[in-house]
């Protein structure tokens, strides 16, 4: 999200007129408030625009904080497609959407394994969901929820290097020493992107395109520059993958200026089966569709996979540079993503 608050600056000549006419008539001088005119029916949208250009920064965090973040002052939504709608999270019961449709995904019809607390709760929840924002698909075409709220169905956790320094480091982190990357690559803007998932109905190439849609409109929001996170195969046993993962290995490495690997202690080597030996197009079938999809834009993928025992799969990082996208992909969403925009 782009833009800040403006600075206060000293009054000028309207202000002062505002003032005198306060004196006058107080009912007067609030229909005449700059603010209030902007609230005018005919000046509705230029409100809504403004509003989002100044205060988009600190909206997600604000509502995390337990802070009213006023209606005019809510970004717009990023994207549509029929009746799906792709926004980021803006409240604390947004958050909670995404938290229960990850658990739904990964917990009641995936292979993580969940503890008492996170089975209690019914979300998927860690401490990185307070500092990220995050991406939902809402279909307004279906049945409410119990709430009463259009269904969330699918979502992606956004974590911005500038904010994740704050805050201890990415989550990708824990699977991947990305320090050596970051450095040679110094003066470009890190995005994390994390915790993805689409019910299995919404699997569809409308869906997905609209959640990238809404990544890509994040990424020139805010000027970023590279994208990484973790990619997942389902499943724990990395000789029943090896066909894709060493696919991966020969096809897809990043190269060395991008290149980072799984920390010692939890790697897993991908490189199961020689180059000449692969079938490359039994591999492709075998890949998730995340991953092919990463794959298609222009993504590289890091050296060695994690196995993570709680979430049931084998995880692989991806590195993609906004400058290695492919140009057919930025065609089509638009280098300033409009072609879904709301």
């Amino acid at each position: 999200m782009s833009g800040n608050k403006p600075a206060l600056t000293e009054p000028d000549a309207n202000s002062r007129t505002f003032e005198r006419q306060a004196v006058r008539s107080p009912l007067e001088a609030f229909r005449q408030n700059p603010l209030v005119q902007m609230l005018r029916p005919a000046h509705a949208k230029s409100a809504a625009t403004t509003a989002a250009t100044w205060l988009m920064p600190n909206l997600m965090h604000s509502s995390l904080r337990g802070e009213a973040v006023p209606e005019m002052m809510q970004p717009a939504r990023l994207g549509k497609i029929g009746a799906l709608e792709v926004r980021l999270a803006q409240t604390k019961s947004d958050v909670k959407r995404a938290q229960k449709l990850r658990y739904k995904v990964f917990y009641k019809n995936g292979s993580a394994i969940a503890d008492a607390a996170t089975m209690l709760a019914q979300r998927d929840k860690d401490a990185f969901d307070k500092i990220c924002d995050h991406l939902l698909v809402v279909d307004h075409a279906a049945k409410p929820t119990m709430s009463g709220k259009q269904p969330v169905v699918g979502t992606y956790r956004l974590l911005r290097q500038d904010v994740a320094e704050k805050h201890g480091g990415f989550y990708t982190n824990d699977e991947f020493d990305i320090s050596g990357l970051m450095q040679r690559q110094a003066g470009l803007k890190f995005l994390e992107l994390g915790r993805s998932c689409v019910l299995p109905p919404y699997r569809t190439k409308r869906t997905v395109e609209l959640l990238w849609h809404g990544v890509w409109s994040y990424v020139r929001r805010h000027n970023l520059d590279v994208m990484i996170g973790c990619a997942s195969f389902e499943g724990t046993d990395p000789d029943r993958l090896a066909l894709p993962l060493s696919f991966l290995h020969h096809f897809a490495a990043a190269p060395e200026g991008w290149r980072a690997s799984a920390h010692p202690s939890r790697r897993v080597e991908m490189n199961r089966i020689a180059k000449e030996n692969i079938d490359t197009k039994a591999a492709l079938r075998m890949l998730p569709p995340l991953i092919k999809g990463y794959l298609r834009v222009g993504a590289f993928v890091g050296d060695g996979a994690v196995i993570d025992h709680q979430f049931g799969t084998t995880d692989v990082l991806v590195v993609m540079p906004v400058s290695a996208i492919s140009g057919r992909y930025l065609d089509h969403f638009g280098a300033d993503a409009t072609r879904h925009a709301a």
